[in-house]
């Protein structure tokens, strides 16, 4: 067999371009490189060369503000030395290992999770990304019920793999189904337009109450558990009720459903918490994370569950596992970066930080293109009125990606979710920019 050269000069297929004359990274990258969620033609792809902190560099070393975090995973910010000395260092030592394998970086990331997750949640399945993690709970939530019904909610987003697109509520599982079956729909705490056309000093918990009904209605002996994301992601930034989260602790309780927070988006202080359940002081019985567990650094995606239903698993198999579970660089990375957060106090910063993003958003209320605005630590949700037009929002999207700056415009949803690590006057310089770009396109 005769080894390929390692530059291809041309294509075997008519038609294609030759390497020569793929004159841009962009175009190299297109011809071989799918993006996500994207017709390839309408793809709008961002150069980064570089990054530092809650800023990243576009291919002429122009500074974006990096107000998405990446995909709400960097959470740290760019370019941490710590971390990547952590990345070097273990990849020196120990670059692969086998799932069963004992080394040092595994077992430090344990006893950090166990000292950051909420109450008795000490035990964690190590995978590389919040699908995965979400997977696992599912089947692990059969395995320690013997049920197969779960409850997810209408707008969630669990993840892109076939059983977390089963559980996910928004459009994107729509090109996939029938998924799985057995997942039951629940309502959003989505207040502002709330499901249910009750008024926050009338609801009585609507959201929350009416699962108890759904599973009365099922049985509770056919439901293995109930999925919920700590702050609903991307479908919303749904900040739910002070009593929603304990209410759902209460209904578990009461018909032996296990109570699953989905974390990934909504974990590692995004929040101002390390979990957003913690503002509720709730501890559910398991709790799925990734992104922020190492900023993006690298791929990790971590289930935790309680002691009490862990222990099942002393003698009985555990039918989960991967080939790269565990991996030593993804586990170092990790350590690293919960370290990060401890020695700066970033989950502090991003509640100061955040107090002050959710009065600037509240400020803004006197415009006219001002529909609402939710934030919890630096989780910014700031939703158009009706009156804007998709036309006029897609101007403004736009501008905000020719003023450099990287954030999520969805429908009428601007997510505002900028690095834990940002400063009061970088936010204020970004705050600024968007409010002249949505001035100048919905006004």
């Amino acid at each position: 067999m005769t080894q390929q050269s390692s530059t291809i000069t041309e294509s075997s297929n008519d038609g294609v371009n030759t390497a020569s004359d793929l004159t841009s990274l962009k175009q190299r990258q297109a011809q071989h490189v799918f993006y996500t969620w994207s017709a390839q033609n309408q793809a709008t792809p961002i150069p980064i060369s570089g990054g530092q902190g809650a800023f990243f560099y576009g291919e002429s070393g122009e500074r974006w503000f990096d107000f998405e975090s990446q995909v709400f995973n960097c959470n740290l910010g760019h370019q941490d030395s710590r971390v990547i000395e952590a990345i070097k260092a273990q990849a020196d030592q120990l670059a692969c290992a086998h799932p069963a394998a004992v080394f040092e970086a595994k077992a430090k990331l344990g006893e950090l999770l166990a000292q950051v997750s909420p109450g008795d949640i000490n035990k964690f399945f190590l995978c590389l990304s919040g699908a995965e993690a979400i997977e696992n709970a599912y089947k692990i939530a059969r395995l320690l019920t013997g049920r197969k019904k779960v409850i997810a909610r209408r707008r969630s987003y669990h993840g892109a793999s076939m059983g977390a697109l089963s559980l996910t509520g928004d459009p994107r599982r729509r090109p996939f189904e029938p998924g799985l079956w057995g997942v039951l729909r629940a309502e959003d705490p989505y207040c502002y337009r709330c499901p249910y056309g009750l008024k926050p000093d009338s609801c009585a918990l609507q959201c929350a109450t009416s699962i108890e009904h759904i599973i009365e209605m099922e049985g509770p002996e056919t439901i293995a558990a109930i999925f919920a994301e700590g702050v609903t992601g991307s479908n919303g930034g749904f900040i739910p009720p002070p009593d929603y989260w304990p209410k759902l602790r209460e209904i578990c309780d009461k018909y032996g459903i296990l109570l699953i927070a989905d974390e990934v988006f909504s974990g590692f202080g995004r929040t101002g918490k390390w979990f957003a359940v913690d503002h509720w002081n709730v501890v559910p019985d398991m709790i799925t994370m990734a992104k922020g567990v190492t900023s993006g650094y690298a791929p990790l995606g971590v289930l935790g569950i309680r002691q009490s239903l862990a222990k099942r698993f002393n003698d009985e198999i555990l039918w989960c596992g991967l080939t790269s579970y565990a991996h030593p660089i993804s586990c170092a990375t990790a350590v690293a970066t919960i370290q990060a957060y401890q020695e700066d106090n970033l989950i502090e910063n991003a509640k100061e930080q955040g107090e002050y993003l959710r009065k600037q958003l509240a400020s803004w209320s006197t415009y006219s293109w001002y529909g609402h605005s939710r934030c919890l630590g630096l989780f910014g949700t700031l939703e158009f009125a009706d009156h804007c037009t998709e036309e006029a929002l897609l101007a403004l999207k736009k501008s905000l990606y020719e003023h450099k700056i990287h954030i999520l415009l969805k429908g009428r949803l601007l997510f505002i979710t900028p690095p834990l690590c940002i400063k009061r006057t970088e936010l204020q310089e970004g705050l600024d920019l968007i409010l002249n770009c949505v001035q100048q396109h919905l006004t």
